[in-house]
């Protein structure tokens, strides 16, 4: 190249023509112009994607208990008493089979550690987007380590990833929740550190999501779904002196009607809020709490009740078990 150059000077210092040099041919690739929701089911095998608590629900991804609940101490995971693990196998399969009965396709994290008994508890390692899944990181020295193998699972089914909460960040998948498409509740508490909770906002602000609610676990609870929960697009369920204010005048600005759980007693131990919405105004609880389902029935919203004691005996429920996958936009 530096001798071509030394020929085209002295070609101009004597006036002589200069050669003609083959121009390279341009590469010819041009970009797709697409996002990657628009890539979802050509590239990615599926349609997976979600950004409401209630729209049809689609697709989830379960955890059918293994070997991890057939020999360990209870106490030691927070259990509130020992279990029976085939009747929680039972009782696992009765959810799954109700999801199958509406229409919702069911995938299982095959592979887990068999030294994680709440892994049964499969949202808290996955929150889904409209552009894939943020893999969680995990709080409790007895569950970390579960992600990694949600995120196998994701990965083998051709799920996103988007994002994986990452350095000293801690939060959990039940620490958030969708109120629409551009807003968000993400919270603070012993499961979800300022640095996992920057985390999680600096992705979804890239994913179009304008407001972020902030909502403070209470010292003793440890996610969203355990204090609140949304039955239908204008119905949110919750526990009344559990949710700080600014939460609920948030949600009440943005047009939802207040529930409020009449009895402690099965909020906090009998779930009342960690239900599943099936579609709009249509939920699938756990049995413990009658007067809730009262409640929300006389209030519009049709309630399913399946026996699912055994596995709350892992002071969780129905919500706790589904990580979503898919839901219609609308």
């Amino acid at each position: 190249m530096e001798n071509q150059i030394i020929n085209l000077d002295e070609c101009l210092a004597q006036k002589k023509p200069l050669p003609d040099i083959q121009a390279i041919d341009g590469e010819r690739w041009f970009p797709m112009d697409t996002t990657i929701t628009e890539d979802m089911t050509t590239y990615w095998g599926g349609d997976w994607g979600c950004s409401s608590e209630v729209n049809k629900l689609r697709a989830v991804l379960m955890r059918r208990p293994g070997k991890e609940l057939e020999n360990f101490d209870y106490k030691e995971v927070r259990f509130r008493a020992p279990v029976d693990a085939e009747i929680c196998r039972q009782q696992h399969d009765l959810l799954a089979d109700y999801y199958r009965s509406h229409g919702v396709k069911v995938y299982y994290v095959e592979e887990q550690r068999e030294d994680r008994p709440n892994a049964i508890f499969e949202r808290d390692n996955l929150f889904m987007t409209p552009e894939g899944a943020i893999i969680t990181r995990l709080a409790m020295p007895l569950r970390r380590g579960e992600e990694r193998y949600t995120a196998q699972t994701a990965a083998k089914l051709g799920i996103p990833i988007v994002k994986t909460i990452a350095g000293d960040g801690i939060f959990e998948g039940a620490n958030a929740a969708w109120v629409d498409r551009h807003t968000v509740i993400l919270s603070l508490s012993s499961r979800a550190n300022a640095s996992g909770y920057q985390q999680m906002a600096d992705e979804l602000h890239r994913q179009g999501v304008t407001d972020i609610i902030t909502m403070q676990i209470p010292y003793g609870h440890a996610h969203v779904d355990g204090l609140l929960n949304f039955a239908s697009n204008d119905t949110v369920v919750l526990h009344a002196c559990q949710v700080p204010y600014m939460v609920v005048d948030a949600l009440k600005k943005k047009g939802y009607r207040i529930l409020e759980t009449p009895s402690l007693t099965e909020t906090k131990y009998c779930y009342a809020t960690n239900f599943v919405a099936i579609e709009p105004g249509h939920v699938v609880m756990s049995v413990g709490a009658p007067r809730t389902v009262e409640m929300m029935e006389k209030a519009g919203i049709k309630v399913d009740v399946l026996d699912l004691s055994e596995l709350n005996k892992g002071r969780g429920s129905v919500h706790c078990m589904t990580a979503f996958l898919k839901r219609d936009e609308k």
